[in-house]
């Protein structure tokens, strides 16, 4: 009877090693989350904003300027999406859901373009991706060849001061997001980033190979070390939970061992 209890004393020692082992696993992976979230949330909101304030140019540029059946209706869509984008924004519980957020801001930019056109009397824009160096800059213009640093040449779309800045040898305006405590352009922040990207850029297809993998590789070692390190610690977790679901089936056998 002394070995059976001393038994039972180990073993329910390791199933509460088990538990406890399991829920700070668990509360590392969702501590690294949120730290990959906030970045993320933060771009979101500045897009967003960053909309709003072309909006509130356009107001000024309308005035006095009666709009059409089809300006207006375009017009009223770029509001509607900027509602969209800041609510989608606001429910954001995930990296992932950010692509949602961009798609509505990429489709809230050209409804702008479309207004503009309609006013000028001009036939409506091809709708083409957003400037890849910085997609506030709205949508891109022309397509050119660029090579980033230690990379290969590629087409990328951009916008006209940033064909300008290529054309001419000069650094085009990059948009640079934070990593660690490097500045980073925003493809090379690391998988977190890869929907932001895609909302934007992911409906326009087929896109130059060179261009695709350059967006949504993640360049650079960040997105494979983040992934790695995620990786284990998800791997660490779950072999911390079925080493704890293990011990606590041995426990309560025991415990129906001893129930007479």
């Amino acid at each position: 009877m002394g070995l059976l209890l001393m038994l039972l004393v180990v073993v329910l020692g390791m199933v509460v090693l088990g538990v406890v082992v399991t829920r700070v696993n668990r509360r590392q992976v969702e501590a690294r989350r949120e730290a990959e979230m906030a970045p993320v949330r933060k771009l979101a909101f500045e897009d967003v904003t960053a909309l709003g304030t072309e909006l509130q140019d356009l107001d000024l540029e309308l005035a006095g300027h009666p709009l059409d059946a089809g300006a207006n209706a375009d017009y009223q869509r770029a509001l509607d999406d900027y509602e969209s984008a800041k609510a989608a924004a606001d429910a954001m519980k995930s990296p992932e859901d950010v692509k949602g957020v961009t798609e509505i801001i990429e489709d809230g930019r050209y409804a702008i373009n479309c207004v503009r056109a309609r006013v000028a009397g001009r036939p409506l824009p091809t709708r083409r991706p957003p400037c890849f160096f910085d997609p506030r800059h709205g949508p891109s213009v022309y397509d050119v060849p660029w090579t980033p640093p230690g990379g290969a040449e590629r087409e990328v779309p951009a916008c006209a001061l940033d064909v300008e800045r290529v054309r001419a040898g000069a650094e085009p305006d990059i948009r640079k997001v934070m990593v660690g405590t490097q500045r980073v352009p925003y493809w090379q922040g690391g998988r977190a980033y890869r929907p932001y990207a895609a909302g934007y850029f992911g409906a326009f297809s087929p896109m130059d190979w060179m261009f695709a993998g350059l967006l949504f590789s993640g360049m650079g070692g960040f997105d494979a070390l983040g992934g790695i390190g995620e990786g284990i610690g998800e791997g660490i977790a779950g072999v911390g939970e079925g080493f704890g679901d293990l011990l606590g089936g041995i426990g309560e056998g025991f415990g129906d061992l001893f129930d007479f």
